[in-house]
């Protein structure tokens, strides 16, 4: 196949791309507005700070994978890190519907706050990243897919790597 039937073929999921890329953020925004009275049986935090870590190992396991040739295990992790980033945030939103907000009172404020912000802001940002990488994949244009996957993976590693970070800051002053 040339490379303008891959484009054509990839140009198929901008549309999908562009309404998640929107739609995720909002409904994340918007359910952080409703707080539902319920005791979860598990406290979330750690699970899906874990699976943060999780996902930035899967990563980097991934990028290991495709430097030494084995694509089929790359392309199996990337869609694993996926999923992970997908659960975690669907455990976040479901803690913060039945939780308070915890505020970070230690003497490293404005590094947590710094951290914090920078996570949500890249945790936003990274989302059409990975979707057009992950298009960019399965629609075989495999060139237009390493140019972003260059910026992609340092991104989307980040924000894992930060979430857990986070975690770390904050958990002390759970309640």
């Amino acid at each position: 196949m040339n490379l303008n039937s891959n484009i054509a073929k990839e140009k198929k999921y901008n549309k999908w791309i562009v309404i998640l890329s929107i739609v995720i953020p909002l409904v994340v925004a918007l359910l952080f507005g409703v707080k539902i009275d319920m005791e979860l049986p598990v406290f979330l935090p750690p699970i899906y700070a874990t699976i943060n870590a999780l996902t930035a190992l899967v990563l980097i396991v991934a990028f290991i994978m495709i430097k030494n040739g084995k694509i089929k295990l790359h392309e199996r992790l990337m869609k694993f890190a996926i999923i992970l980033s997908v659960l975690f945030l669907v455990m976040y939103v479901l803690y913060h519907m039945t939780s308070d907000s915890t505020s970070y009172e230690g003497a490293y404020r404005g590094i947590y706050l710094f951290i914090l912000i920078s996570h949500i802001i890249l945790s936003v940002a990274v989302i059409p990243f990975v979707l057009i990488t992950y298009v960019r994949a399965i629609t075989n244009n495999i060139e237009r897919h390493k140019k972003i996957a260059r910026i992609t993976f340092p991104l989307w590693l980040y924000v894992a790597v930060t979430g857990v970070v986070v975690y770390i800051m904050i958990s002390p002053f759970y309640a």
